[in-house]
């Protein structure tokens, strides 16, 4: 089919129909971001990428973002799940449970998705840049959840006191991430369930139960 001089210049002038300024691009292009984490990955992410997915020219990133680094962490920043709540069930056991399915939840949203794979494709000095962000972001929020949720154990009884160790608070996340990235575990209900009754739960009991 031929084409007509004005058919091929309103070609040219159409992504200009598609033009957002201030906040709404900032949103759209940290959004691209994030897909592009999601899907290709860190070391394949690009700001050209980036800027086609927004639907902008790569100079409208590079003047809010001068390095990759810069836009991949304010895009984490404004992406990741917020874990604020820790459930209240009745029991540990369910209050556990609950708990690592929000995380499950975060993990595998885009934004979960795009954080493990700056993580585990970042080399040491690239994901030095990233390591308050994420201990700010993830480990100190979910740490404080699970504390709360020992805690509350305790003053019910069903955990043993002297069961507030870092270690202990570590041990499903590390596990999480680790059956993740090693095994291409995604976490089903049963394996949560499975992990809950015998890890926590035995680590938790208060002796003689």
């Amino acid at each position: 089919m031929a084409t007509s001089r004005w058919t091929t210049a309103a070609a040219k002038v159409q992504p200009v129909a598609l033009r957002r300024r201030g906040l709404v691009l900032e949103r759209a292009i940290l959004e691209s971001a994030l897909e592009q984490l999601s899907t290709v990955g860190w070391n394949a992410l690009t700001m050209e990428g980036v800027a086609a997915g927004a639907q902008t020219g790569k100079a409208a990133v590079y003047r809010r973002w001068p390095s990759k680094e810069d836009l991949v962490a304010d895009a984490l920043r404004a992406g990741l799940p917020v874990l604020d709540e820790a459930p209240d069930r009745g029991c540990v056991r369910e209050d556990l449970y609950q708990l690592c399915r929000q995380m499950r939840g975060a993990m595998y949203s885009k934004p979960g998705f795009a954080l493990r794979s700056v993580l585990y494709e970042c080399d040491s000095e690239v994901a030095e840049r990233f390591h308050a962000m994420i201990v700010q972001l993830v480990i100190e929020p979910s740490n404080r959840l699970f504390r709360e949720v020992v805690l509350r154990g305790i003053d019910r009884g069903d955990v043993r006191p002297d069961a507030t160790s870092d270690l202990v608070f570590d041990v499903i996340p590390g596990l999480m991430m680790y059956r993740s990235k090693v095994c291409g575990s995604e976490w089903s209900d049963e394996e949560i369930a499975e992990m809950v009754d015998r890890i926590m739960v035995p680590l938790l009991r208060p002796t003689g139960d």
